[in-house]
């Protein structure tokens, strides 16, 4: 079995403890649709995707940057809890305020559950009152695919050389429930202070939860 295939494995072996733990909460994690799995430390896949603006957005263009990538889905009722909660508003916040960049990510296709055109994302971050650097529209899946992007959310991080620092969930309370967030160990708050500190990333990838990424099939 190859490197690849085995973390693959791991992976989603991981996701079906986290669901099986999870009965009742309504934890939905995907089986299988996202196409790769990007190794941590590894260097992140170029994307090339356009965003609610209408602008061209790559990988390359932050070169030098610190970059967050959050795939998000605003009818899913994890990414609920965290922008209701006003939680990822203020994780982005914190991080562009040091120098990082946000990029959102929407990869649900038409007709999912979660998929917005430009003005739609307009709206949203308005009624969320959210302020991430971009957010980039990937009706087809092609990047959430490339990353393997599994629930929303989905985070990453990626170092000013392109490397994957971080990759997994946002919290370690695998919930839908706002009370879930007291006391929560945030790994992407953690992540981002390791970095600003000049550590190595103590908590580099965990599982993912939330709800599948709603992919064109």
């Amino acid at each position: 079995m190859s490197e690849k295939t085995s973390r693959r494995t791991l992976l989603l072996a991981g996701a079906g403890v986290a669901l099986a733990g999870a009965i009742g909460g309504g934890l939905l994690l995907s089986s299988g649709n996202a196409e790769a799995t990007v190794a941590t430390g590894a260097q992140a896949p170029a994307f090339s995707v356009r965003d609610a603006a209408g602008a061209t957005r790559t990988l390359a263009e932050f070169r030098g940057r610190l970059v967050v990538l959050e795939w998000t889905n605003h009818g899913c009722p994890y990414v609920r809890k965290h922008y209701d909660s006003r939680n990822m508003q203020t994780l982005q916040q914190e991080a562009i305020a040091s120098g990082a960049v946000w990029l959102q990510v929407i990869s649900s296709a038409p007709g999912e559950q979660g998929h917005l055109d430009g003005a739609g994302v307009r709206a949203r971050l308005q009624s969320d009152n959210a302020a991430p650097t971009a957010t980039l529209l990937d009706p087809n899946g092609t990047m959430g695919r490339t990353y393997g992007a599994l629930t929303t959310p989905h985070m990453y991080i990626i170092s000013p050389q392109g490397a994957v620092l971080y990759q997994g969930a946002i919290d370690d309370r695998p919930s839908a429930r706002p009370a879930s967030l007291e006391g929560a160990n945030n790994y992407v708050r953690a992540a981002l202070a390791d970095i600003a500190a000049g550590r190595a990333v103590q908590t580099a990838q965990t599982t993912p939860y939330g709800c599948n990424v709603k992919y064109a099939t």
